[in-house]
């Protein structure tokens, strides 16, 4: 009695089992799908790839002379210009240098002035007869000497001159001066590997970054394009705001054997300091656009043993998948370079479990002229 009520129980549900999967062909039930129309638009060919904010010039602010750090004349954080006087050594022991060495050019000077006019003297007592020529001989070499003595203290005076003008510490490029390194009062020397500050040129800045070895065919052969005119976009790493546009500066002439990569570098304005030194940012550089190409939404695109695919929805309510080609990423859109003809509807969600030939329905609703289906998935525009 009990074997016959499970045979019936059995009996029954296979009963039910084929009456609910009659409509999806092969005892599958019908799947419900979005769709989207195949869509045409400009797709940028991009290279990404993690850049460094660099500036053009990092310089440290050393004193060229040894003394008693008198002033400082910045504040960190502050724009300066090039030869911007930003601290000073005590420059008395220099002036009291300067004094001597001008003081001692003036002594020789004199000096020289009265050996010419003793040498003027003798010529003319030579010329009477009155005198002997050994005697100009000899003066004519003093005035010589002196004259060379004359020449040594000029250059002196210069040196000095140097040396007191170097007791003003001057900015070495234009930039933003960091923390202050020392304090006043301190003694700094030429030697000094610390320094006063630091300043980096952030305007105009540059980012540095890699492109594989494989995508060296975007840019043409040895990358010999037309540099100035690829513009590159900086991008926030965290939401990938547009941070700044510039445009590339150079390649590398060899490849990094250790990482497959070529080195690049991108030059931006930065008037208002968007971009910070050794800031990481994304890079996109812009190759190329190709005109009009077919695009999907990117959860179209599924993987397989065949390759990249796509299932069309066909009359009767039924797929087909079809190998494409994809290219380039543009947002939440995938160019298609080829495999469909352009004007198809391509599943968008619910395509797990699909096969060729799948018996579908389209959430409810037709397909809109405009590619866009009730139930879309998020992916889609």
């Amino acid at each position: 009695m009990l074997v016959a009520a499970v045979a019936l129980a059995i009996a029954l549900l296979a009963r039910w089992l084929a009456g609910h999967g009659a409509g999806g062909g092969g005892g599958r039930p019908t799947a419900s799908v979005s769709v989207e129309k195949v869509a045409r638009m400009d797709v940028p060919v991009t290279i990404t790839a993690i850049g460094t904010v660099t500036p053009l010039a990092t310089a440290t602010v050393r004193s060229q002379q040894s003394g008693v750090l008198g002033r400082i004349l910045f504040r960190e954080g502050q724009q300066v210009q090039q030869g911007q006087v930003l601290a000073e050594v005590d420059p008395r022991p220099f002036q009291a240098a300067l004094a001597q060495a001008r003081a001692d050019h003036a002594r020789d000077q004199a000096q020289l002035a009265a050996a010419k006019v003793d040498l003027a003297r003798y010529r003319t007592l030579l010329a009477q007869d009155s005198i002997a020529s050994q005697q100009v001989d000899t003066q004519a070499a003093l005035v010589r000497q002196l004259q060379g003595t004359v020449l040594a203290d000029a250059a002196a005076v210069q040196t000095a001159e140097l040396n007191l003008g170097y007791t003003a510490i001057r900015s070495p490029v234009a930039g933003v001066v960091g923390l202050r390194l020392t304090d006043i009062g301190n003694y700094v020397t030429a030697q000094d590997a610390t320094g006063i500050a630091v300043v980096t040129q952030q305007d105009p800045i540059d980012i540095a970054f890699a492109i594989p070895q494989g995508q060296l065919g975007l840019l043409g052969a040895r990358g010999d394009v037309q540099k100035d005119a690829l513009v590159v976009q900086a991008l926030a790493q965290q939401g990938g705001a547009v941070l700044a546009e510039g445009r590339l500066q150079a390649l590398d002439n060899v490849i990094d054997i250790s990482t497959g990569t070529v080195k690049a570098k991108a030059r931006f304005a930065n008037p208002d300091g968007t971009l910070f030194p050794n800031q990481f940012v994304n890079a996109v550089l812009q190759v190329r656009t190709l005109p009009q190409a077919m695009v999907v939404p990117v959860s179209a695109v599924r993987h397989g043993t065949p390759g990249d695919f796509v299932f069309v929805l066909q009359p009767g309510q039924k797929v087909h998948m079809q190998v494409v080609t994809t290219g380039p990423m543009v947002g939440q859109k995938m160019a298609i370079l080829s495999g469909l003809k352009g004007d198809e509807s391509v599943v968008t969600a619910g395509a797990d479990g699909l096969q060729d030939g799948s018996q579908v329905r389209v959430g409810g609703a037709p397909v809109s002229g405009t590619g866009k289906a009730r139930g879309q998935h998020k992916g889609g525009p």
